[in-house]
């Protein structure tokens, strides 16, 4: 440290951040994974500067010259606040300035902390010291006098520029919270907020007040002061605003435009707090507060100066409301509700067997398109309208395919959570009684698709057979289709988890569209196509856009959901890498085929194996895009569940206890209607 020390005391008046860039490399640890051994240096440089006043005026000195000579107000401004360009343009930028970072300015103070702290870590061992110990460094370097005396000739620091700076900065928070308070997209969604009496606009004229009270107080000491309470508590309202927005936003659907103008509208909020606290002017009882909170601020801009360019960070801020509406809106379609009383329960065993109907020709189509031997791309094409148009056809009928639903039921599981606050006060029982009713709903959808999908399967080729007196596949695409279910010698696990991420994807997809529509107002958009109303009718439009608001995401999920399926099998054949995908209903129906292609002359182990084969890849499609709805609806809305021990043992005695009670409802189940995963009855 006392080389470091000795150079800024031979120039404490220099411009170059040489000096500061090497005190501040004597502080940092020597290892990464150690922050907190930045205290002892810290404590070491805090009694060096003690034993010897003349570094520490020099220091003082230095600080206050860099600090003068250079821009201060993006640093306040910009700096750990995202850009007026939108989240994609803030996407690109941060992509393209890891590969190539930006050039560098000294003028300006934002860039000298590239050069000051140039490790992705600083702000971990800046964060380590407490704030006593960053105190104690202040009031030594802070009270030193100067000693030995400065040249006469010599450009004393500015002491006021800092202030100064930092008024201005005020005043551009300000303004850019007028701004953004008054967009039209945010009026839209909560059209209370009247222009002339908008809180983003109220606090822009009372800090003006504020500012010119504040200006004449710098110039004569005994002028009055306005205080700063008003513009806070008008600040609080535009909170206020926010907050309303985000609720109406999980009701009627949100955008990446929306959430991100909401961030930024929050950081700019707490930003200009910051700023008036640091501004206001000192008095003896307040000034340990405004240091604590002036290093707070200071972590914080180094912090969001060493994670400027993150990718994760960005995404992180930006998607958790999105993601949010989306893993909520995905429960909107008939098929994601509980049954949480017999009569529901039954209703959805009819759902699914309605769905294993249909999925017994699909499988037969899908052979059918297999025997054409076209070209790969045009194959995956005929196998994705296969897929695509079967399911959005049983999504019409109200059918139900059950390896949909884990979307909802995760929603659902992390509703109950987050109710409970952080996790950690969650009624235990309550959620052994959720988990309970969500197993048991999968396991009757599961046993409607399959009781169907194959005897259906089974009859259709059997028919084929009497008709043509030829089985639908030969003995060795029957062996094929066996050797494709075998869950030990073939890769139907592995292909299964890659139908779970499909399953998954598809329910963010049907999520996704479900918040567009509703956000678009997809309604009164449909009616309001002239071409489409001398089409079909004013009244049939109507029907339509209303169909289309609550029912374009099953439409859209299921759709995009069969283009997946169709196609994985021939991009794998393309790359040359072993991907398919299994299903569990059509895998069924594949065993019923091949069963009766080979006149059941197999063995029995190979039967039983085919058939465990089925229900594993059943157990993996289920599990792996619940896993992943689970950790996206966790993660949206920031909870993480700390007692999965205490859960698992109170399941493992539910278990015991009436484990009938996890494959059929009991008598007295409530004779409740469905509740979708945010948590509200549907009327």
């Amino acid at each position: 440290m006392l080389p470091a020390l000795e150079k800024i005391a031979s120039a404490p008046l220099s411009s170059d951040l040489s000096g500061i860039s090497e005190l501040v490399a004597c502080l940092r640890p020597v290892r990464k994974s150690d922050p907190a051994s930045a205290l002892g240096q810290v404590l070491t440089l805090t009694r060096l500067l003690h034993d010897n006043p003349h570094y520490a005026a020099a220091l003082r000195s230095y600080l206050l010259h860099l600090l003068s000579v250079r821009r201060q107000v993006s640093l306040y401004t910009d700096t750990g606040i995202l850009s007026n360009d939108g989240f994609f343009h803030e996407l690109r930028r941060r992509f393209a300035y890891r590969v190539l970072p930006p050039a560098l300015d000294e003028r300006n103070l934002q860039d000298c902390l590239d050069i000051v702290f140039p490790d992705a870590r600083d702000h971990l061992w800046l964060q380590a010291v407490p704030f006593e110990a960053w105190d104690a460094l202040w009031q030594t370097i802070a009270t030193a006098g100067q000693t030995p005396p400065l040249p006469h000739n010599a450009n004393l620091p500015d002491q006021g520029k800092t202030l100064t700076e930092l008024l201005q900065a005020i005043q551009v928070l300000s303004y850019r919270i007028s701004a953004i308070g008054m967009e039209p997209e945010l009026i839209r969604i909560y059209s209370d907020v009247k222009a002339f009496e908008s809180p983003f606009l109220m606090q822009n004229v009372e800090l003006h007040t504020w500012m010119e009270s504040y200006r004449r107080r710098m110039q004569d000491e005994t002028a009055p002061m306005e205080d700063a309470r008003h513009v806070l508590v008008l600040l609080d309202q535009c909170q206020e605003v926010v907050d309303k927005i985000r609720k109406h936003a999980l009701r009627i659907g949100t955008s990446v435009s929306l959430t991100y103008r909401l961030l930024r509208l929050e950081q700019n909020l707490l930003r200009l707090r910051q700023l008036l606290a640091l501004a206001e002017p000192d008095t003896d009882e307040d000034a340990q507060e405004k240091r604590r909170i002036g290093f707070a601020l200071a972590m914080e801009l180094v912090e969001a100066h060493n994670r400027k360019y993150t990718i994760r960070g960005l995404l992180a801020g930006n998607i958790n409301l999105l993601a949010r509406n989306i893993t909520e809106n995905a429960s909107r379609t008939g098929e994601h509700y509980i049954a949480e009383n017999r009569r529901e329960f039954g209703a959805m065993y009819r759902s699914a067997a309605g769905a294993g109907f249909i999925i017994g020709f699909m499988a037969l189509v899908k052979i059918i398109f297999s025997k054409l031997h076209a070209a790969p791309l045009v194959e995956a094409f005929l196998f994705s309208m296969n897929y695509s148009l079967g399911f959005m056809l049983i999504h019409v009928l109200h059918f139900t395919v059950a390896t949909k639903q884990p979307a909802m039921t995760a929603s659902r599981i992390a509703a109950a959570l987050h109710r409970s606050g952080d996790g950690r006060n969650i009624d235990i029982e309550s959620l052994v009684d959720i988990i309970v009713q969500v197993f048991r709903t999968q396991f009757i959808a599961v046993l409607g698709n399959l009781t169907l999908a194959f005897p259906m399967a089974y009859l259709l080729v059997t028919g084929y057979f009497h008709l043509t007196g030829s089985h639908f596949v030969d003995a060795d695409k029957a062996a094929h289709l066996l050797h494709d279910l075998d869950p030990i010698g073939s890769l139907a696990l592995f292909h299964a988890a890659i139908a779970g991420v499909c399953l998954f994807m598809a329910g963010l997809i049907s999520g996704y569209y479900d918040n567009k529509a509703l956000y678009t107002r997809m309604s009164q958009r449909v009616v309001r196509a002239r071409w489409l109303t001398a089409v079909i009718g004013q009244r049939r439009a109507q029907r339509l856009g209303d169909y289309l608001e609550t029912g374009l995401g099953g439409l859209m999920g299921n759709f995009y959901f069969g283009i997946m399926l169709g196609t994985i099998g021939t991009i794998g054949f393309l790359l040359g890498l072993p991907i398919d995908i299994r299903h569990i209903t059509f895998s069924a129906a594949n065993l019923a085929i091949s069963m009766e292609a080979l006149q059941w002359g197999v063995g029995m182990h190979t039967f039983i194996l085919s058939a465990v084969g089925v229900l594993a890849v059943g157990a993996i499609n289920l599990w792996v895009s619940f896993a992943l709805a689970l950790f996206v609806a966790l993660r949206s809305r920031q909870v993480r569940f700390r007692q999965g021990g205490k859960l698992l043992k109170a399941l493992s005695a539910r278990f015991l206890k009436k484990p009938g009670e996890f494959f059929w409802p009991p008598k007295d189940a409530q004779q409740a209607p469905a509740e979708p995963a945010d948590g509200t009855r549907q009327p």
